[in-house]
């Protein structure tokens, strides 16, 4: 998998786990406080109607009441506003808290009732049902007109159950500083003849109802006629509209947080070990490199774009000593090749200079072309060193293949003749075979091919130049009849002063550089040198050049 694949998918897996997990925490949070906050809500609804109705129930009139809507906002921490349908409103929570009055809430008023429900037996006659119902005014009516005068004297009213479920009020005693006393609160809770007679009256209208619908007309009747001296039903309006929601808790928040940041780090910390391991052994490497140990290399393994620097770094590295071996390679070379000649010359110079030798002209031909031998080889390094650095200058030109390959059977016909080996061109005819390039450097690489050949031709044998031109490319090949070349030494046909035959002598084997010279001036006409051998049958190498399209090319140097 790609490194930026895999930064891409861990910064992915990241992201998309943070979302995911934080999504999950509000969700999570949101509705468990919802439902807190509905039951929280459902608690103080239930508490806040249930003691305003025990206050009315209790003491038969809504007087005094602010208190205790006081104590419930500073208990419950809801705005409360209370209001009945003849009085209005009665209290609110926030001037009664010191604040600022506000708009109410959204949320639909309740309604609280303090009134009794009459609990009448199921199996009374239904006129004895009208008559307990007249009766039962008759007592809420006077009781609950009592219990309102003692709690306007501030006298303490205490609440029993009594028949049918009607409240029993009696004087619980006198708070300090209060106002009239019981007797007279009794007597302002009596009620005349009439009143009494009415409420009779208004029960018998049931007794024409059916079973079914009784007990429902005789409690109507009940709610009506004590409406006027029972506390009226309370509306009840809570919150406001800039009350503060409920907010999230942070604790768990934190946790997740802290929990996600831990694996993001965990997965940093991964990421930058994967990364930081192989750049350090990297960098280690190339240190090692630098101070000169070349055998350096570094494991890589994997696709991704860090194995695939690992593996350039080892080629750099396998090219770096194997270019170092080759120029190890290459000084040792050189020092042979002119330790034996120089010594030689040394030699008959020191043995010229103490007489031991006469200085004849057979002696200083000798030298003469001893000197010249070393003179080539120096000269064939220099070559190849510009060939190689991209140096060499080369005059480039329009040239006729047949007409090098001529100027090259002629110059070597000479030395082939001397060998013994018969030196022949074939498909050198009438007409032009163009090339484009350096006409003496291509002579010189052609040259030495050739030479190596007649060298290496037994007497008696053959050596051909062959001209063919095809796929707009101009072949030109080398065939001899010599000893061949082993497959295994092919590969190293083309390296300094190589020889398949070390033993071979100067005298036949050549400075081991023109083969070498040959390939990088063919390369650098945009050419390849293939070669062919078998042992015992002979060796052919093929310069392969492209031809020159219509108008391609131009006249003069060029270094490359």
């Amino acid at each position: 998998m790609s490194f930026r694949v895999r930064v891409f998918s861990l910064i992915l897996l990241v992201a998309v786990a943070a979302t995911a997990a934080t999504a999950w925490l509000t969700l999570r949070q949101a509705a468990g406080q919802l439902r807190e906050s509905a039951a929280a809500d459902r608690q103080s609804i239930a508490r806040i109607t249930e003691e305003l109705r025990s206050y009315g129930a209790t003491r038969g009139t809504w007087d005094g009441v602010a208190g205790t809507v006081r104590a419930l906002t500073e208990e419950t921490g809801q705005r409360i506003r209370i209001s009945t349908g003849s009085q209005g409103q009665i209290a609110d929570s926030d001037p009664l808290t010191g604040r600022e009055p506000r708009p109410g809430g959204t949320a639909p008023p309740l309604l609280v009732d303090p009134r009794p429900a009459l609990d009448l037996p199921e199996r009374f006659d239904p006129g004895s049902l009208g008559k307990v119902t007249g009766s039962m005014i008759h007592e809420y009516a006077a009781g609950v007109t009592y219990a309102a005068c003692l709690t306007r004297a501030g006298h303490t009213v205490t609440v029993e159950r009594g028949k049918y479920g009607v409240p029993v009020f009696r004087d619980g005693g006198k708070t300090p500083g209060g106002g009239p006393g019981s007797a007279s609160c009794a007597r302002a809770g009596s009620a005349s003849a009439a009143v009494a007679a009415e409420n009779f009256a208004a029960s018998a209208v049931c007794r024409s109802q059916a079973v079914t619908a009784l007990h429902s007309c005789l409690q109507r009747v009940f709610t009506e006629r004590t409406a006027a001296v029972g506390p009226q039903p309370l509306t009840v309006r809570l919150g406001a509209v800039d009350d503060a929601g409920q907010t999230l808790a942070v604790g768990p928040t934190v946790v997740v947080a802290a929990g996600v940041a831990a694996a993001a780090l965990a997965c940093a910390l991964l990421l930058s070990r994967a990364v930081l391991r192989p750049v350090r052994a990297l960098t280690a490497a190339s240190r090692g490199l630098g101070e000169g140990d070349l055998g350096r290399r570094v494991p890589a393994s994997g696709r991704d774009e860090i194995a695939e620097l690992g593996r350039s770094f080892n080629r750099m590295a396998d090219s770096l000593q194997g270019s170092e071996e080759r120029q190890r390679r290459l000084v040792g070379d050189i020092a042979h090749e002119l330790r034996t000649p120089l010594a030689n010359l040394r030699g008959y110079l020191e043995a010229l200079r103490d007489g031991v030798l006469a200085a004849d002209a057979e002696l200083l031909d000798s030298l003469h072309e001893e000197v010249l031998l070393q003179q080539r080889i120096v000269d064939d390094l220099q070559d190849l060193a510009l060939a190689e650095a991209g140096a060499l200058t080369y005059h480039r030109r329009t040239v006729d293949a047949r007409e090098l390959v001529e100027a090259c059977r002629t110059a070597h016909s000479a030395r082939a003749a001397a060998a013994g080996v018969a030196l022949d061109v074939v498909g050198a005819g009438p007409g032009t075979v163009r090339l484009h390039g350096d006409p003496d450097r291509l002579r010189q690489a052609l040259g030495n091919l050739v030479g190596n050949a007649v060298r290496h031709t037994a007497p008696g044998g053959g050596v051909r130049l062959e001209l063919a031109e095809r796929d707009e490319l101009v072949r030109i090949a080398v065939r001899d009849t010599g000893s061949g070349i082993p497959a295994a030494d092919l590969p190293r046909l083309f390296d300094r002063f190589w020889r398949a035959d070390a033993a071979r002598g100067r005298a036949t084997g050549g400075s081991g550089l023109g083969l070498s010279i040959a390939r990088q001036i063919v390369a650098d006409h945009h050419g390849a040198v293939e070669v062919a051998s078998e042992v015992g049958v002979g060796s052919v190498f093929t310069v392969v050049l492209p031809a020159p399209r219509d108008g391609a090319g131009s006249e003069g140097p060029d270094q490359r």
